[in-house]
């Protein structure tokens, strides 16, 4: 079966779609990626999304699930006539675990579009049956990537920072949670400088890590709260941390430094020794972030780091088409289930 998988990250920086082919369940399953597209939020579009996280209306934000489901059917043009099925991962503009996960962007725009069934509400699902909402792609990073005889993780560097943690292809030694913020704050703060990505890590790398502030960030509460748990934007701002380097160039590294020293210190206390880091997401694209890591986890990149979590939303929607449990309480919290909820075109 050829399925699509869309996902919008808490990056909030656009979509990347991953066309895969599937066959077998999770016992014998065959997968190849077929095609990759990344397609950007225009900015207007893109600002409406922060807004949505922070302080959007009622209105706003109905409008917004609507034109942004109007986005995605225009993105999956490329896919018209390829696709016999659509895993959504929705936008999350808020994610507060137990009580509420949101995303954003109608689904019926896209079965409209290309005429297939879409799953969608995946979060959802896990939530009401007693999860966390995420992290979703544990069992999908288990499946294709487990290897007999590692200890491995892929590990997401994505808005957000998380890992799938596996011995083998052994579900019962699977372990998933968000590390802490990703690359959102660092974000955050090379708009509010008026850089790019690119001239942003430059900057960083000229800097010196803010040893007080790091510090002090890292006693934040959430780093000493046992898994399973997840966390979104609403927590990571720059706002929120105290103290705040005022100089560029010491904030940006020290915000790299952050989500490094945060993200290591979960292998320290829930994982122990690794054979293996495979690093995906767009953070995987920063240097001077890899570098942090890589100097106390033996990281590698997967070939293209945008591929994993749309084909993990791919391979949650198939999983579901077949009536099989795709996500795995052992890494929500939950029970497992067959998470989702399908719209046919009409």
């Amino acid at each position: 079966m050829r399925v699509l998988g869309i996902m919008s990250g808490t990056s909030a920086d656009g979509v990347d779609l991953v066309l895969a082919e599937f066959a077998g369940g999770p016992r014998d399953l065959a997968h190849r990626v077929l095609a990759h597209l990344e397609v950007p939020y225009p900015e207007a579009l893109r600002q409406r999304v922060l807004r949505a996280m922070r302080e959007a209306t009622t209105r706003e934000i109905a409008l917004l699930y609507h034109d942004l489901g109007r986005f995605y059917a225009q993105a999956v043009r490329a896919f018209q006539g390829q696709a016999e099925l659509v895993g959504l991962s929705g936008q999350t503009v808020w994610h507060e675990p137990p009580w509420a996960t949101f995303q954003l962007g109608e689904a019926a725009h896209l079965a409209e579009a290309l005429k297939v069934p879409v799953v969608y509400g995946f979060r959802a699902s896990d939530l009401a049956a007693g999860g966390q909402g995420a992290p979703l792609v544990a069992y999908p990073d288990l499946l294709p990537f487990g290897e007999e005889g590692l200890r491995q993780s892929v590990h997401n560097l994505g808005g957000i920072s998380n890992f799938t943690f596996f011995v083998g292809k052994d579900p019962a030694t699977l372990l998933a949670l968000d590390t802490g913020p990703g690359v959102c704050l660092f974000d955050e703060a090379a708009q509010a400088l008026g850089l790019t990505p690119e001239a942003a890590t430059d900057l960083a790398e000229k800097g010196k890590v803010d040893r007080e502030a790091l510090s002090a960030w890292l006693a934040h509460p959430y780093f000493a709260k046992p898994p399973p748990k997840t966390t979104g934007r609403e927590v990571w701002r720059l706002e929120h941390l105290h103290p705040l380097p005022q100089e560029p160039a010491t904030l940006l590294k020290t915000l790299l430094a952050f989500t490094a020293e945060s993200a290591l210190m979960a292998y320290e206390r829930f994982v122990g020794p690794v054979d293996r880091v495979l690093l995906a997401g767009g953070g995987a694209r920063n240097r001077v972030l890899v570098g942090l890591l890589a100097e106390r986890l033996p990281v590698s990149l997967l070939p293209n780091p945008k591929v994993r979590e749309p084909l993990a939303f791919a391979l949650l929607a198939y999983l579901h088409a077949q009536g099989q449990v795709n996500v795995l309480g052992r890494a929500t919290g939950g029970r497992d289930i067959r998470a989702g909820m399908r719209v046919e075109p009409g």
